[in-house]
Formats: structure tokens, sequence, C-alpha cells
């Protein structure tokens, strides 16, 4: 079950067609980020799919409502935003607000399907500080890193 977020009418039309061509059919399509958090209060979507960019209520704000709102009903969804802003500044941003995946537009299937791939095949732990709510920012180990080690699983792993 995907929920696609785009203010965009065509957009969601090709991202759905994108889903549908790999067996994917349950999708609900919201507009903009309102309408897409009353979806997520009445419909439990596996992955959302939305847009950085939309008036109202924005990718950035919509994710970070779902990640630490209290009355998120599921905070650890996976998100994956799409954008055609691909500056560092944005990525970060999104990244920051909690998104699992970024995928730039103009959209390609295997694009889209890698991030999807990513989010349900690679599921990375969760963190939840006074600052941040989200997936692990961390992508790979560095076996060479000598640093400071602060996470619990850290300790678990024997690295401390």
């Amino acid at each position: 079950m995907v929920l696609v977020v785009d203010d965009n009418h065509y957009m969601r039309v090709i991202v759905g067609t994108m889903l549908r061509s790999i067996g994917i059919t349950q999708i609900r399509e919201a507009s903009d980020g309102i309408d897409a958090l009353e979806i997520v209060r009445d419909w439990r979507p596996d992955v959302i799919i939305l847009d950085l960019m939309m008036e109202q209520l924005d990718g950035i704000e919509f994710t970070k409502l779902v990640r630490r709102g209290t009355d998120s009903p599921n905070p650890y969804v996976p998100i994956i935003m799409m954008t055609g802003h691909t500056d560092r500044r944005r990525v970060i941003e999104a990244r920051d607000a909690g998104v699992n995946e970024f995928v730039a537009k103009p959209l390609t299937a295997r694009a889209l399907i890698d991030r999807m791939r990513s989010v349900i095949n690679n599921e990375r732990g969760w963190v939840k500080s006074a600052n941040y709510v989200g997936p692990d920012r961390r992508r790979r180990a560095n076996p060479n890193y000598k640093g400071p080690f602060r996470r619990v699983a850290d300790k678990a792993d024997g690295k401390i």
C-alpha cells in the first residue's frame, strides 16, 4: 500500500503507473500534505512517496508531523521524497526531517524502483532524540573509524 503525494496531477499519474508496473496495486493519492495527513490517519500505507514543494503543507513539514507528531498513527512509515530541487541544502533538510530516501525529478522508473527496494529490503535502525526522529542516517559502517561511539547498538556490537 503506497500513498503518493504531489500537487501535480500528472506526476501522481506517472508515479502510480510506475508502481503498478512493479505489481503495486493498492495506491492512494493526495494533492497536498494536509490531505495526505488525513489519509495516513485512516489508511496505513506501507510507503509514502511525496513531493518536496507543495502549497499549504510541504514535504518537509509533512515528514516532521508524521515523524514527531503526538497524534501520528505511524511515525515509522518509510518516506521517499521526490523533487526537482536537489541542491545540497534541500537534500540535507529532507534527511534531517526524517526522510528515508530522496529521488530527483525528472523521475525514472529505475530510480523509483531502487528507492522502493531500499526502504523495503534495507530497513535501517531508528533514531529518536531531542533533535531528530527518523531512520539512522548512517548508510554504512566505516571500519577505519576510531572516534567515539555513542549509540546503544554500538555497545551491543562490542564497539565500545
